[in-house]
């Protein structure tokens, strides 16, 4: 597989590079004002004018069709910066969702996303759930001309900010079925729909939702009846994809700070980069962020395509990989910085934490593993 970018891809590389230099570099982050939403609408606005908000996208529906791995080139610039904006649950997945419809709310609602007007957010996770899809109790019940929701999801990403939630719904069979699994978009601040909003380890927002009796139109029904799953499936697919992009970057930042840490931090009269045993060290943390890459460039080359088993083995791979890089990357990144590296005022703890989040993001390397295996 070619991993060579296109003269186009470079030129949109080198634009979301300087982008999140001027607006995101780690030494200014201390800098940066907090938001009670999470993120700057400002710069979620700049998003849109940019047109990365359609670029993942289909033409057909509006966007620009970008590739998964046009994608991945935003979201790795977006992890060296800790872009703290909501682009992988709002258009990665939502849009992805929304995109798989023909009806005409969600193509309405698809170009809000791609104009930055507003923003979506996928709530399927549920408790004792253990990131399966298909596992879902929250019902929607029809009547009438609507479908009336009744159950919880959790840890829903950026609910406090977003204008709808798409939600996965059970409107028939069994509580674990495959089959009866429906996608509905529905406003967030409609009747009996109440959240708990919290921060998260990473300094994000996300939220607990509960759905009390909370109608949602059938106009607002995403994909087929009952036929919803596949379409999550193939979205948690994207979504995972993107995520480990935006890992990869987050990695590429920790290790090249701990080469220079250590080049000019001085112990026994000598920079202790010149030890051969933490030279070691760092090699093997770029032999972890190079696997990380190179598989997600794979996977990113792959979850484009039609089959979607090779999809999912392809995206539940790389999870695993960046998994156990992520973790391997972090945990030398503070052991060579010392105690410092554990401090607030240095960038390198809120790497790591935004890495070991991103490990556990729409699923954790065990539930990567079974996807992988097809035993889930």
């Amino acid at each position: 597989m070619d991993f060579a970018l296109s003269p186009d891809q470079t030129l949109m590389k080198q634009s979301v590079d300087r982008f999140v230099e001027e607006n995101y570099a780690p030494d200014r982050r201390a800098s940066r004002p907090q938001y009670d939403i999470g993120f700057s609408r400002k710069h979620w606005s700049a998003f849109a004018e940019l047109g990365w908000l359609g670029l993942p996208i289909p033409e057909a529906a509006g966007g620009f069709g970008g590739t998964a791995l046009d994608t991945m080139i935003l979201m790795e610039a977006f992890g060296t910066g800790l872009v703290a904006e909501p682009f992988v649950p709002s258009v990665v997945v939502a849009g992805a969702i929304l995109a798989a419809s023909s009806g005409t709310f969600a193509a309405g609602l698809l170009t809000d996303l791609i104009e930055g007007t507003k923003i979506a957010t996928l709530a399927y996770a549920e408790p004792q759930a253990g990131y399966e899809p298909a596992r879902v109790s929250t019902t929607g019940r029809r009547d009438g001309d609507a479908l009336v929701l009744d159950g919880a999801k959790v840890g829903v990403p950026f609910a406090v900010a977003a204008d709808y939630l798409v939600v996965s719904v059970r409107t028939s069979g069994a509580i674990d079925s495959t089959d009866g699994v429906t996608l509905v978009a529905i406003a967030s601040d409609a009747p009996g729909v109440t959240r708990r909003d919290y921060q998260t380890y990473d300094e994000r927002r996300a939220s607990d939702v509960t759905f009390n009796g909370a109608r949602v139109p059938l106009a607002n029904v995403i994909g087929p009846l009952d036929g919803g799953l596949p379409l999550l499936d193939r979205a948690l697919d994207l979504g995972n994809v993107a995520l480990c992009a935006e890992a990869v970057g987050a990695m590429a930042v920790l290790h090249r700070g701990t080469v220079e840490f250590i080049k000019t931090r001085t112990q026994f009269g000598r920079p202790i980069g010149s030890f051969q045993a933490l030279q070691h060290r760092a090699v093997d943390m770029l032999v972890q962020l190079e696997l990380a890459r190179a598989i997600t460039n794979y996977a990113a080359g792959v979850v484009d395509g039609e089959d979607a088993a090779t999809s999912r083995r392809a995206a539940a791979a790389a999870k695993v990989q960046i998994c156990e890089s992520s973790r391997y990357v972090g945990e030398q990144a503070i052991q060579l910085h010392g105690a410092i590296g554990l401090t607030e005022e240095l960038f390198i703890g809120h790497y790591v934490k935004r890495l070991t989040v991103l490990a556990r993001e729409l699923g954790n390397e065990a539930y990567a593993i079974k996807r992988y295996i097809g035993t889930t």
